[in-house]
């Protein structure tokens, strides 16, 4: 039963990150009208340098796949931990308001983390 769970949570959390890459090359989605100003000069900053938007979108995206995909979900875990990790702190400092449901994607993140620790361990003995 918790494969079962851990599977569904993880297909969701890998679409959400999917989404969110792939809204990073194609821009489909709408900024949001109530963005504070801070948060609309940090993004406009990242797509002033050029690369860093599409190195972001893309690690959003190919870390999504991976997290979808039991097999190969530790390396997806690890791809997308540095975005998360940034996304919090995002949502810390700027947009307060986004804060639970990033908290909430970390716990994810940091759960399978934790449920695939075992690949993990040859890298650290």
């Amino acid at each position: 039963m918790k494969n079962k769970i851990l599977l569904v949570v993880c297909v969701l959390f890998g679409l959400v990150f999917l989404n969110g890459g792939l809204n990073k090359f194609f821009n489909y989605m709408p900024v949001p009208e109530d963005m504070p100003q801070e948060s609309l000069e940090f993004f406009g900053a990242m797509m002033k340098f050029g690369w860093l938007l599409p190195l972001l979108g893309l690690a959003e995206s190919v870390g999504g796949i991976l997290f979808m995909i039991p097999k190969v979900r530790a390396l997806g875990a690890v791809v997308i931990f540095p975005v998360m990790v940034g996304i919090v702190l995002t949502h810390i400092v700027n947009m307060p308001e986004g804060l639970p449901l990033a908290l909430i994607l970390f716990a994810i993140n940091l759960w399978v983390l934790f449920e695939e620790r075992e690949k993990y361990l040859p890298m650290i003995r």
